[in-house]
């Protein structure tokens, strides 16, 4: 899993060969099958978890922070306080809380700020032409 994204990009590549180390805190507090990583992107945005990763808090730029609970049989670690890892033993709790947690900020088009899977490649849009 970890040489698919190796030869995409350097940074990507780096960011999760980082992670690689932390997964194994994933594996040892819960039989977890499931995985999904996800990247916030943007100045001043942070996530963190608490209460034994049963609460996600996260700045979106917003002026208030985003509070969510997460479910049973979902956990939610955060490596950086811009990676996010939800994990899990049912992939479908494990990828709706994840695709809940990336609606609440969808990265933008033109510069790619919000929230994305790890693995997901925002195609940009040019912004206004001047004359």
């Amino acid at each position: 899993m970890l040489s698919r994204y190796a030869s995409s990009d350097a940074s990507t590549a780096h960011e999760i060969m980082g992670l690689g180390f932390n997964w194994s805190i994933c594996l040892t507090t819960m039989e977890a099958k499931f995985f999904r990583f996800l990247k916030i992107v943007g100045v001043g945005y942070k996530a963190r978890a608490e209460a034994e990763g049963r609460l996600l808090y996260l700045k979106l730029g917003y002026s208030h922070e985003v509070e969510l609970t997460v479910p049973p049989a979902v956990r939610v670690f955060c490596f950086k306080n811009n990676v996010v890892c939800c994990t899990g033993i049912d992939k479908e709790r494990v990828h709706q809380f994840a695709a809940s947690v990336r609606s609440c900020k969808p990265p933008e088009v033109y510069k790619g700020k919000g929230i994305m899977y790890i693995d997901e490649v925002i195609k940009k849009k040019q912004g206004k032409k001047s004359k």
